[in-house]
């Protein structure tokens, strides 16, 4: 499978909403990690789909640049098989983990390379993209001129050893920081040699992308807010816009045929290169989504390591663009998720990729442990102890109050009975809890409003004790289950987003067709089918 794909109902009176999910690189498996920085993607755009918006959902696979390139050279293959084999392992995984996304692409496509290449030209043509010969990176061993991620220096704010391009404390590092940093195929030392590449002139940029900051970062979390104003404040260095490569996308003004587009900049480009393409397939104009709209939202989804690229490159890129696109309102940035109090790594055998975790847990109850437990605001740990614990209390909470509603013994239609006028106020009143920690990117409360709900039902379920009612009180016996499966049948609205194949279970149940996002009640004297239990006890 080459990509994922979901077609999009138009409401006439629904926002346009665009959410972007980062573009994670093509060369090693996904980890749990990844999963749980990009999960509240598609936790909004479900949300946004049952409130009757709009919802354009992309990423893709970003298949070009130094990563890749270094992979093939380690595995004697091209550089392509390695973005095509790791692209198809995305493809699966977030297929396997039910993500939405209206079209996951690929950066080595050829509508993203053609108008990517536009971009680019457009740039240049207003004068954000400049020529400049200055000293860079240089392997006398190699005889080439080095990328940034083929080196190796000492971060100077943690003190780790990393590669050039970013380390994982988020310090991105300047043309001055690389100086004499080491060679990471041959292990000597570097040295510089004057080189010609385009860059994009940022400080000219600076004052605008500060107004932007500055109207939206209320909007955005803390971490978001500190890292930007952090480079703002040191003020914004021109950037290399290309690079020695012969991997990536070709740079389209006259003298550069021997270099390739800087992987960042083609790569954030594809969330609108990407709204193009799936616009184009679907008759509809993209620039519904990209241009200034007050009702409109745009989400930015990736994790902490990817702030800048997302508050200060891209509204930068789309600012020289000088096309009245729309920046990105919201920055949904998360935190890292360690594995058992250690930093997940493939080659010391720690963590799980995505389909390992698919293979072996529930998808949706994993869903749900991520949101409630993960990095929403700070660090935070996956553990399969504390994992298997948010299972069975799911199961405990949610599978059984249907088990024991739905299944009572005897029961074979849904009785005719009266609502229960509390808990109906108390499912409307989640339908508004639940949006405004939605739309305020709250994830984390959202799974406790939920746990919260369960409770409540699951205690009225308690204090009115059908299997007593059911002898001695016939009608209080039928509002109790009533007011049981209408609960239910709003329960399974409330974690579409969140469980979705849980919340498929429970309509089939009880016959209801779509979900939606408004108190509904079930029709009484509806014949229940065979009811299997949601989840096995782990």
């Amino acid at each position: 499978m080459d990509e994922i794909y979901n077609e999009i109902k138009i409401n006439e009176n629904g926002r346009n909403i665009l959410i972007g999910g980062a573009w994670p690189y093509a060369n090693s498996s996904l980890h749990l990690g990844h999963l749980a920085a990009l999960l509240p993607g598609d936790l909004l755009a479900r949300y946004h789909r049952l409130m009757g918006d709009n919802v354009i959902y992309v990423s893709g696979s970003d298949c070009h640049g130094t990563p890749i390139t270094e992979r093939a050279k380690r595995e004697n293959v091209t550089a392509e098989s390695i973005a095509s084999r790791y692209h198809k392992e995305f493809v699966t995984a977030f297929n396997k983990m039910n993500f939405s996304y209206n079209l996951y692409s690929k950066t080595m496509g050829e509508f993203h390379k053609e108008n990517v290449e536009k971009l680019f030209k457009k740039m240049y043509d207003n004068g954000y993209i400049f020529e400049k010969i200055e000293p860079d990176n240089y392997c006398e061993t190699c005889k080439k001129f080095v990328a940034d991620r083929e080196l190796i220096l000492i971060c100077p704010d943690c003190g780790a050893e990393t590669k050039g391009d970013q380390c994982d404390c988020g310090h991105v590092f300047t043309k001055s920081e690389l100086v004499g940093a080491t060679c990471i195929d041959c292990k000597n030392k570097t040295t510089t040699k004057d080189n010609k590449n385009l860059y994009i002139a940022l400080s000219k940029l600076q004052s605008n992308i500060e107004k932007y900051v500055n109207k939206n970062e209320n909007r955005w979390r803390k971490n978001a807010q500190n890292e930007t104003n952090k480079y703002l404040k040191e003020g914004l260095p021109d950037r290399a816009v290309t690079r020695d490569l012969t991997w990536g996308i070709n740079i389209p003004i006259p003298n550069y045929e021997d270099k390739k587009m800087y992987v960042w900049i083609e790569a954030v480009l594809g969330y609108l290169t990407t709204t193009m393409d799936f616009c184009k397939r679907n008759n509809l104009d993209y620039q519904n989504w990209w241009k200034k709209d007050k009702n409109d939202i745009m989400y930015m989804v990736h994790g902490k390591d990817n702030i800048t690229f997302h508050s200060i490159i891209f509204p930068g890129l789309l600012l020289a663009l000088e096309d009245n696109y729309k920046l990105p309102d919201m920055l949904v940035s998360s935190e890292y998720l360690n594995f058992n109090e250690q930093k997940f790594s493939k080659s010391k055998g720690i963590g799980l990729t995505i389909l390992e975790a698919a293979e072996e847990f529930n998808t949706d109850t994993l869903r749900f442990h991520l949101l409630r437990n993960g990095p929403e605001k700070r660090d935070s740990n996956f553990g399969v102890d504390e994992y298997i614990a948010t299972h069975n209390e799911v199961n405990n909470k949610l599978g059984n109050f249907i088990n024991r509603t739905l299944k009572f013994k005897g029961l074979t239609n849904i009785p005719s009975g009266n609502m229960n006028e509390e808990i109906k106020n108390i499912l409307i009143k989640t339908y508004k809890d639940i949006s405004l920690n939605m739309e305020k990117m709250e994830f984390r409360e959202v799974t406790n409003i939920i746990i919260n709900l369960l409770d409540r039902v699951n205690k009225y379920y308690d204090e009115e004790t059908p299997w007593i009612s059911f002898k001695e009180n016939i009608d209080k016996f039928n509002d109790t289950i009533y007011t049981c499966s209408t609960a239910i049948a709003n329960i399974a609205n409330y974690i579409e987003p969140i469980m979705p194949e849980c919340s498929k279970k429970i309509r089939n149940y009880l016959k209801i067709d779509e979900p939606c996002w408004k108190y509904i009640e079930i029709e009484p004297n509806l014949e229940l089918i065979t009811i299997e239990p949601l989840f096995n006890r782990l």
